[in-house]
This record gives C-alpha cells, structure tokens and sequence, in this order.
C-alpha cells in the first residue's frame, strides 16, 4: 500500500492506493471515497472480545471496515473526524502504543489490541487508554493539530501534556503526574502530564481537544430559564 498525506497539517486528507486484492482497514466513519471496484466488508476485527475493548477502552469503533481493491488495484482516502494531521508510519516488528482516538488505517499485517497503561492513568484528563499497534506494515494515525515527533534517547525524560500525547513507541517507560503541586494541577490549566523515558519516539499533536472544549463551553448559549410553551388567549 501507498500512502499520500494531501492539505497538511489542518484538513488532512490521506489516499490510500492498493495493489490489485491488497486490503486496507479502516476505522468506521473515516472512508471519504474509494475507485471504482473497491469492495467494503464491515466486521468486528479480531472478533467480539478485542472489539469490545477496542470500543470500550481504546476509543475506537466496535466495526471496522475492510476494503478490498480489485485485480487492477483501486483507491481509497480517508480522513479523521477533526481537522488536523495525519501521519504515516511503516511498521517493522515493532508496537506503537496509540492514544485512543488517533488510530485511522493499517494495512492486514498491522494487529491491533487494547492495553491499560496502568491504575494511575485512569485518573488522566484523558485516561491515557491505549490502543497497541504491532506487526508489519502501515499505520496511519491523526492527530488534532499537526503533529511533532520527539526522539529520545537511552534516558532521556520528556514530559508531555495528557491531552497532547498521540503515540510513543512500546518499550518507552512512562508514568501520570500532577503538573506540579495541588494547586498548580487545578489553577495552572495543564493538568495532568506524562513523564516518559527514552530510548524511543514520541508523537505530539500540537491542539488538545482537552483545551479547545475548556474555551468553547462557556461560548455556547445558555438555555433559556423562562417556559418555551406561551399562552393563547381566547376572546
């Protein structure tokens, strides 16, 4: 499979062209378009228990699509839910641990499987519930904002808002901590962080959905106290 990532970093839009009978999976709701004689199959990937949790704990759909491409190959793009990045990455034996939300496609040879980071981080802004990708192929990711992508190397820490974390590689020990003090982990606005120590690769997405709902909710209108129903008068 070839991956084109088109209108970077704000409204991504990634073409996905197949081999002839190469497939591609795709989360549920991300298919812009396909070519014609692109077959689609809708099933639960990894069977009940692994889509169960995939829903439940990683954020993604319980269905996930398969599309199929003909003996002359076909296309097919696809797009997340927010605006923003998306990246692509060529999995060789290795795991990426994802945030739950930015998974978008993986060719067949890409497994994936929920995994808890750890009692601690249930208590996240986010829950930092991770999604683990691993196997051989690529893997398309999004991220809300463009993404930046941090190496470290053997012991180096990096600390990473909660809400700006998209993915790291399996293998790269991490922990959930207060910004600060009590008072800076309510007043500060940053929250709660994650303390992560290479060696390995970290991606960040430069927006946090985290913040932008924190700005939009007091924009929103307030409902009306004053009954919507009005009397009708006779006479």
């Amino acid at each position: 499979m070839d991956v084109e990532i088109l209108y970077k970093p704000s409204y991504s839009l990634g073409m996905l062209k197949l081999a002839g009978g190469e497939e591609v999976r795709v989360e549920g709701g991300a298919m812009v378009s396909m070519s014609a004689g692109v077959t689609i199959e809708t099933k639960a990937t990894g069977g009940i228990l692994k889509s169960l949790a995939r829903s439940f704990l990683g954020g993604e759909s319980f269905f996930q699509n398969t599309f199929l491409a003909p003996a002359g190959g076909g296309e097919v793009s696809v797009a997340p839910a927010l605006p923003g990045d998306m990246f692509s990455i060529n999995l060789n034996n290795e795991s990426l641990m994802v945030q739950s939300g930015s998974y978008v496609a993986s060719e067949s040879g890409v497994e994936l499987d929920t995994k808890w980071g750890g009692a601690k981080t249930f208590f996240a802004s986010e829950g930092l519930i991770m999604l683990r990708t691993t196997g051989n192929g690529e893997l398309l990711l999004s991220s809300y904002g463009a993404i930046h992508e941090k190496n470290l190397i053997d012991g180096e820490k990096f600390t990473v808002d909660t809400g700006h974390l998209v993915a790291f590689t399996e293998g790269i020990q991490f922990k959930v901590n207060k910004v600060g003090g009590l008072k800076s982990t309510f007043f500060s606005g940053e929250g709660l962080v994650v303390e992560l120590t290479g060696p390995g690769r970290v991606l960040m997405q430069t927006r946090s959905t985290d913040a932008f709902l924190a700005w939009l909710l007091p924009q929103l209108p307030k409902p009306s106290s004053t009954s919507s129903s009005s009397t009708i008068k006779f006479g």
